[in-house]
């Protein structure tokens, strides 16, 4: 049981940006956050659907026009939070981007399909209907809840707080942890419960954490301990990780802020750097077989490729790799090594110009070795960049969502503390 004055650290915002961005930009590295933040919003701004706020999975930015109808529900959700974004950067007026809030919380209460509050993974951007027999996906729903908190504390506009409050209420966690602490991936009203778990270290923070953080229907405190926290080793570095790619140590830290905190079992900002530091050293241990790995160009997660979307990285190394680049490896990473990951992305840019650059900003991977280059922009990888590049900045991401009731009493129910008072910060 978390101590009183842990939760009056929490309830009062002392844990909440307890440290600053990391790291110091000169002018030359925050004009090219500028520009690929404004170009990341764009594709947030364009690729939703103006009436129901739902943000198309992906666009092909080389064609005349794109006439894709899939969205993401995830997208969505970091699209809801690029609004927040463009908002107070100026990239739209406010009141046009709060407009555009309102228009998404409207459909996604009253009109968008869910079950017991979760959401598809996969809908029509106009329609909001299931698309491919997709799952209620528990994950993506998480990613969505993450968007919404975020506008909810950055408007503080009535219709959008109520809103924004029936939404994460009706969500029914006890729902998805009815027979187990370890949530399932989703649900089909076909097959039922998806057999797979979140059972190993990942992106799943966020969902455990939100379910946490429910005031009607919250997730058992033991939910939180029961997925395995594994322990890698490379080339010296200890981190607890899974046989995943890099983008399981970004997704929950563009929204949560977990520098100078802890729980029982890792300083979970500090973990993302290891593993961020980690995966750098393993992409120039590539460099044997593709000499265009160094340190200016490395970075390798779930991405497009000649031969299709690959679910690649390491280490150790998934893949087959083949010399692809993936700019929101290092886009996602910027707050864990903000040196490092700013050369490669300034690499990419003036070296690669638009071949890799587009009106979206990086196209989703590239390869230099075969010459190609990809024709999308991907909006999850779009959306983790722009994230992490505003959090990098001014952590003002992290600062809004931080505000939230919901995500402090969920720290505080998880045991987090000031990483200080629970020893080594690290796993």
């Amino acid at each position: 049981m978390p101590s009183r004055r842990a939760f009056l650290l929490l309830a009062a915002g002392g844990l909440a940006g307890a440290a600053q961005p990391p790291g110091s930009l000169s002018a030359e590295d925050d004009a090219l956050l500028d520009e690929v933040e404004r170009a990341a919003f764009l594709y947030f701004w364009e690729q939703a659907d103006p009436h129901t706020g739902l943000v198309k999975d992906r666009c092909n930015v080389r064609a005349p026009s794109d006439d894709g109808t899939v969205a993401s529900i995830a997208a969505t959700g970091f699209g809801l939070t690029a609004l927040t974004i463009g908002a107070r950067r100026k990239f739209v007026p406010f009141t046009d981007a709060r407009e555009r809030v309102i228009a998404a919380l409207r459909f996604l209460n009253g009109k968008m399909p869910s079950h017991r509050g979760f959401f598809y993974h996969w809908a029509n951007v106009r329609t909001g209907e299931r698309i491919w027999d997709s799952e209620i996906s528990s994950i993506d729903t998480a990613i969505l809840l993450c968007g919404v908190i975020a506008c909810r504390h950055h408007f503080r506009y009535r219709e959008i707080t109520r809103l924004a409050y029936d939404i994460f209420n009706r969500v029914d966690w006890t729902w998805l942890s009815a027979d187990t602490s370890l949530l399932p991936h989703g649900w089909t009203p076909e097959l039922g419960f998806l057999q797979h778990r979140w059972d190993y270290y990942s992106e799943l923070m966020m969902l455990y954490l939100l379910g946490l953080g429910s005031p009607t229907h919250p997730l058992p405190v033991e939910a939180w301990h029961a997925w395995k926290r594994t322990t890698f080793e490379y080339d010296g570095l200890r981190y607890i990780g899974s046989y995943a790619p890099l983008f399981v140590h970004q997704y929950s830290q563009a929204w949560f802020d977990f520098r100078g905190k802890r729980d029982r079992y890792a300083d979970y900002f500090r973990n993302s750097a290891v593993a961020t530091e980690v995966h750098r050293r393993f992409c120039l241990e590539l460099s044997s077989r593709f000499p265009h790995f160094s340190e200016d160009l490395w970075g390798i997660t779930a991405s497009d490729s000649q031969n299709g979307y690959v679910v690649w990285g390491g280490p150790p190394e998934m893949g087959p790799i083949d010399g692809t680049v993936v700019p929101s490896a290092a886009g996602g990473s910027l707050p864990f090594l903000p040196r490092e990951t700013l050369r490669v992305l300034k690499t990419i840019r003036n070296r690669y110009g638009s071949r890799a650059w587009s009106r979206y900003g990086f196209v989703n991977a590239f390869n230099p070795m075969t010459h190609w280059y990809d024709t999308d922009v991907v909006g999850l990888d779009t959306g983790i960049t722009l994230l992490m590049a505003e959090n990098l900045r001014t952590g003002f991401v992290w600062q809004t969502f931080m505000q939230s009731p919901e995500v402090r009493k969920a720290l505080v129910r998880a045991g987090f503390t000031r990483a200080a008072e629970a020893g080594q910060p690290s796993g």
